[in-house]
């Protein structure tokens, strides 16, 4: 599904394959109809916006990108044809002592498994720890979801523990692997992880 591009957003996030902004509106029909093709893949992992309702309380919450928000959130976007690829999303920004937050973030059918994901999860990272100037970022990742497990040990986080019932998703409270990247860290590796992205499109 192809989102229509429209006036050049500051806000873009301009990488080689996909680009990311923020969701609009205007995405609506675009997200929403990506959603429902994408439900066999989602299944028990993630529950994405799949009706107008809940796509415009998700365009309200994620649609401002400033220091000031407590969420800040991306569309990934093929860059050949605007086709939607994903989603990148930080939630729940911490300042003060934290200057932390937590990344979630899925692929939409049937662009998985080409590498775009890969190269948007380096491109909000790069987002998280310039402009957001944060400090910390947690990814929480159900310990089934290979995929999932793959991207972030992919991009570098560094696995930290093991949360019980940790989220509800699908009916059911879901024990999740957690994983963090650090600023500091991330500045030592991103050319690393960059080129290997680069090299495999994995």
């Amino acid at each position: 599904m192809t989102i229509m591009p429209t006036r050049k957003n500051p806000a873009t996030l301009e990488g080689n394959r996909v680009h990311l902004r923020p969701p609009r509106r205007s995405d609506e029909h675009a997200f929403v109809a990506q959603a429902a093709r994408s439900r066999a893949l989602h299944r028990r992992w993630v529950q994405p916006p799949d009706t107008p309702e809940a796509f415009a309380a998700y365009v309200q919450r994620y649609r401002r990108l400033d220091t000031s928000v407590r969420h800040a959130g991306f569309v990934v976007l093929r860059n050949d044809d605007n086709a939607l690829a994903g989603v990148v999303n930080f939630s729940e920004i911490v300042r003060g002592a934290f200057q932390s937050a937590y990344v979630g973030y899925y692929a939409f059918a049937p662009l998985v498994g080409h590498g775009y994901m890969s190269e948007a999860f380096v491109l909000a990272l790069d987002y998280a720890f310039g402009a957001l100037e944060l400090h910390r970022v947690e990814a929480n990742v159900q310990p089934a979801n290979s995929r999932s497990l793959a991207l972030v040990a992919r991009i570098g986080f560094v696995r930290e523990g093991y949360s019980r019932r940790y989220v509800k998703i699908a009916g059911r409270w879901r024990d999740h692997v957690r994983f963090a990247m650090l600023a500091d860290e991330w500045a030592r590796q991103r050319a690393g992880v960059r080129r290997r992205i680069a090299a495999t499109r994995g």
